[in-house]
């Protein structure tokens, strides 16, 4: 009889080559396009934003690790993507403080607070955002380009004027706007990226992209019956959301028709606040109330177990 010694655990017994630093490395390289972009358009004031950012947000997690008597996880690489998401979210010239701050709410109140890494109920960057945007809303809709302030696209027809920027531009990125939203092709390489490694799969994304196109064609602004569907796709944080934010497994929905459902959500709500509401933007909203929702989508379309009794 063999003395060796077997571990017993429950079903399901299934083995993966993924791991967490490997998937969230993928996206670390997914998000590097939108990252030189950034840099790129921004100058020397988008790169400080997004190292404080990132370190903010590492330091944070290391810290709390550290107080709590925890296994310290940075190398997992999910606290350099909170930072770098929650700097695409942020516009250049914030003063250094602010994206210091918007770390520590992510990382601590967002995320480690309710466990740490898999346990958080919304996306940390976006409700750090919304919390700053809450704060300190000058700091935060202060849009430059090339030192020059502007506004986003976004905001111009919110306003009841005409688009400044034409496709272009907000194909490539020369606009006004947060960090990393403004270049919708460094985005779409990014998300290319991640349907080509299967980190995500197409259904959060296309349907979050196809239901704002389709309403935003159909319903129109501004007293006209209709709308441009592709430049309010290729505007604001819709690629960045779509691909990056609304994505997280964490605040996901786990089955593939739970990916649609949370994904034409998200595009309802944000098709509904930019043209009702009183912000110009609203993908991050969309995604934090659809994050909530999640555990509803799920009741209604996980699977059942095999042999379970109703």
């Amino acid at each position: 009889m063999s003395d060796r010694m077997f571990t017993v655990s429950s079903s399901p017994h299934i083995r993966s080559n993924d791991t967490v630093q490997g998937i969230m490395r993928d996206v670390v390289i997914a998000l590097l396009p939108a990252t030189i972009a950034g840099i790129y358009f921004f100058k020397m004031q988008g790169l400080l934003v997004i190292l404080a950012s990132v370190l903010s947000c590492v330091g944070a997690e290391a810290l709390w690790q550290k107080l709590t008597h925890r296994k310290v996880t940075i190398c997992d690489l999910s606290a350099v993507i909170t930072g770098l998401l929650l700097a695409f979210n942020l516009p250049a010239h914030v003063p250094l403080w602010l994206p210091v701050v918007g770390g520590f709410i992510a990382i601590i109140v967002v995320k480690q607070f309710f466990g740490g890494l898999g346990q958080n109920i919304v996306n940390p960057a976006l409700a750090a955002r919304a919390v700053l945007l809450a704060s300190w809303p000058v700091h935060m809709t202060n849009w430059t380009v090339d030192g020059v302030s502007t506004a986003t696209p976004l905001g111009v027809l919110k306003e009841g004027g005409t688009a400044v920027a034409g496709l272009m531009d907000v194909l490539i990125g020369s606009t006004g706007g947060c960090i990393g939203e403004t270049s919708a092709i460094a985005l779409l390489i990014g998300g290319a990226y991640l349907l080509y490694r299967r980190v995500i799969s197409w259904h959060i994304p296309v349907s979050y992209i196809a239901t704002v196109f389709v309403l935003t064609t159909v319903i129109g602004r501004n007293g006209f019956m209709t709308g441009d569907g592709l430049f309010e796709v290729l505007s604001g944080g819709l690629m960045i959301g779509a691909f990056f934010m609304a994505t997280d497994y964490t605040t996901s929905p786990m089955s593939k028709k739970g990916h649609l459902i949370f994904g034409i959500g998200c595009g309802i709500l944000t098709s509904i606040i930019r043209i009702f509401g009183g912000y110009a933007e609203g993908v991050s909203y969309s995604i934090l109330i659809m994050n909530l929702a999640v555990p509803l989508i799920d009741s209604y379309t996980t699977p059942r177990v095999f042999g379970e009794v109703k």
